[in-house]
């Protein structure tokens, strides 16, 4: 019997081995990036938002709830299979021809959660592109919805701008920029997180990076300006080591609000104070829950920030393709919604694929309700 004990004390601290070294060798492959170094780690350093060797939020922001644990957490998660977190049926999409756009054209196209294509005076524009069909380094846990994955990289023009508001898998697929590589132009993203992209073999010409209430001068009338969001980073076991943003952007003709995660706070007035009113408003609206409320806000939160931020339409995402939280896969959108009817805000709702005509108004049918 002793022998046996021994025997199988053995074996599990040889499995243990083993998993800890699939695990080192796993952390170190391309797709999670790297962490700053160099000059770039020399200038975050000096920045106002990072302290203790880490980026801070404006405000106090536990990862968790009062009286939440990790355990609770997870348990929810693995125990509660009260929520239709994803659609049994596909989603309903369209298929437009980007390739031959009119220059002219003021237009905006949705690909599900938080990836988007902007055509605004002349220039093209992509949002945080997800199209490799997950939204983690381990592709089986996050897939994307049926019907969610009608575009990919070959559909796409030559891009002018492509913002990435934050490292996180949802946001930043590694896939996706590597074969976007040679149709990009100019990134612009906050501090730290053109280390991947170098890493990637991005051009460090190509990238500009930027802290909270800087600004991208990018000629002929557009202006990014890099706004705070209440969120975190990071692509591996180290946490905030490059800033998540938000964008609000001056064209020639418009004022948009590219908003990344982010929980509600007080930054929301204070962009639209000094940059609105905006003529759209993009906010993410989905993957909440009442454990994480500092870090993704609630439905009802998404329209006070619009109004916050003095917004003539809003347009929710972060939706419609992943499921990440344990919610109805639709509860956002109707809970928006209704929020957003309340404060007579007109939302902007396409199908994954339409293009919007940003020049006209519209009211866009509810078309989630025909999904189950």
């Amino acid at each position: 019997m002793k022998k046996r004990i021994i025997k199988m004390f053995l074996f599990l601290i040889a499995i243990t081995a083993a998993l800890a070294i699939y695990f080192y060798y796993f952390l170190k492959e391309p797709q999670f990036g790297r962490m700053p170094s160099g000059a770039r780690l020399e200038r975050i350093k000096k920045s106002p938002n990072f302290r203790d060797g880490q980026f801070q939020n404006l405000s106090v922001t536990p990862d968790l709830a009062e009286g939440v644990s990790y355990f609770t957490v997870l348990k929810e998660f693995i125990f509660d299979k009260s929520k239709r977190i994803k659609p049994e049926t596909t989603i309903p999409s369209v298929k437009s021809d980007l390739l031959h756009l009119k220059p002219e054209e003021d237009i905006l196209v949705w690909f599900g959660h938080s990836s988007y294509f902007l055509q605004v005076d002349g220039k093209t524009m992509l949002v945080d592109p997800v199209f490799s069909g997950a939204a983690s380094p381990v592709s089986f846990t996050t897939p994307s919805y049926a019907g969610s994955d009608v575009y990919a990289v070959e559909d796409f023009p030559a891009i002018d701008y492509l913002f990435i508001s934050h490292d996180h898998w949802d946001h930043l697929d590694y896939k996706t920029i590597l074969k976007l590589k040679s149709k990009v132009k100019k990134v612009i993203t906050g501090l730290g997180t053109g280390e991947h992209l170098e890493t990637w073999g991005y051009n460090p010409d190509q990238i500009e990076e930027r802290d909270w209430n800087e600004s991208v001068d990018l000629g002929n009338g557009f202006i990014a300006n890099v706004t705070p969001g209440r969120h975190f980073s990071g692509r591996g076991l180290s946490r905030n080591r490059a800033l998540w943003v938000s964008f609000a952007l001056q064209t020639p003709t418009k004022k948009l609000f590219i908003g990344g995660d982010s929980g509600y706070d007080t930054h929301f007035k204070a962009i639209g104070d000094k940059f609105g009113p905006f003529d759209l408003v993009i906010l993410e609206c989905g993957q909440y829950n009442k454990n994480w409320k500092y870090i993704h806000m609630m439905p009802e939160e998404v329209a006070q920030a619009a109004e916050d931020l003095k917004a003539k339409k809003l347009m929710p995402v972060h939706w419609a393709k992943f499921s990440l939280a344990q919610h109805d896969w639709d509860d956002s959108i109707i809970r928006v919604t209704k929020a957003a009817k309340l404060k007579n805000l007109p939302l902007v709702t396409p199908v994954i694929g339409e293009v919007v005509n940003l020049n006209e108004d519209k009211s866009y049918p509810a078309w989630w309700e025909k999904v189950r």
